[in-house]
């Protein structure tokens, strides 16, 4: 998919992470990324698949990159070692109203025109993009994604792909194991916040914490050692 977003056909990822979780780097808002990936050359992507047009806001895209960027630099970092991110917005409709298939967002210097060239990139990809004579492989895509069948899929690695999830018993039986690791994913992060709650209440004993959450004593011991660092 990012090789035909970008462009970019020798493009390989060296890390892929679904539900990437940047809870504990900025404030009081949470980001959880939907798929999050570093290539061979340590550029980095986020991208997310947006139903609701509030849900890709352009803020929402700002505040993604952001916290990226504070992902990447430990404390006395060089701000010049940020690497390149890309943040791809793949959405159901046209939230541009400008009916074209993607659109890149770029800062520039507004008095020259010249590219500000600080290694942020934000993408938006039209998902309601629908004109039979755009045989791109990017449109292809998009038709892709509305697909529920294999069989109506024009690109064979994703038509592939699904028919192996969808239609064989290897391909289910790995879906539902993935399902079920993400949703106790979830519900380990559920506890976590639930105790950090608890500890800073004061009311409540490490071992009755680890009690009521059902996590362990010596992750209890962790989040308390560490608990000034935990954003409110």
């Amino acid at each position: 998919m990012l090789r035909i977003i970008l462009a970019k056909p020798d493009l390989i990822l060296t890390k892929e992470e679904t539900q990437y979780d940047l809870k504990y780097i900025l404030g009081n808002r949470s980001v959880t990324l939907d798929v999050f990936g570093i290539d061979s050359t340590g550029k980095q992507y986020d991208c997310e698949v947006r139903k609701a047009d509030d849900g890709a806001d352009r803020k929402r895209a700002r505040y993604h990159s952001a916290a990226m960027d504070v992902d990447n630099l430990e404390a006395r970092g060089k701000f010049k070692d940020l690497p390149d991110t890309f943040v791809i917005f793949f959405t159901e409709n046209d939230v541009f109203g400008t009916g074209h298939l993607i659109h890149t967002v770029e800062r520039v210097d507004t008095i020259t025109g010249e590219p500000f060239d600080d290694g942020e990139h934000i993408i938006y990809v039209n998902g309601a993009y629908d004109d039979p004579s755009d045989s791109s492989d990017l449109a292809k895509l998009v038709h892709d994604f509305r697909c529920n069948q294999a069989s109506d899929m024009l690109l064979p690695p994703f038509a592939n792909k699904t028919r192996f999830f969808k239609e064989t018993q290897e391909g289910v039986d790995r879906m539902c194991k993935i399902m079920e690791e993400t949703v106790n994913d979830t519900r380990y992060r559920e506890k976590v916040g639930i105790a950090v709650a608890m500890l800073r209440d004061g009311k409540l004993s490490n071992e009755d914490i680890a009690k009521y959450t059902g996590l362990p004593l010596e992750k209890i011991n962790e989040l308390k050692a560490n608990l000034e660092d935990v954003p409110a």
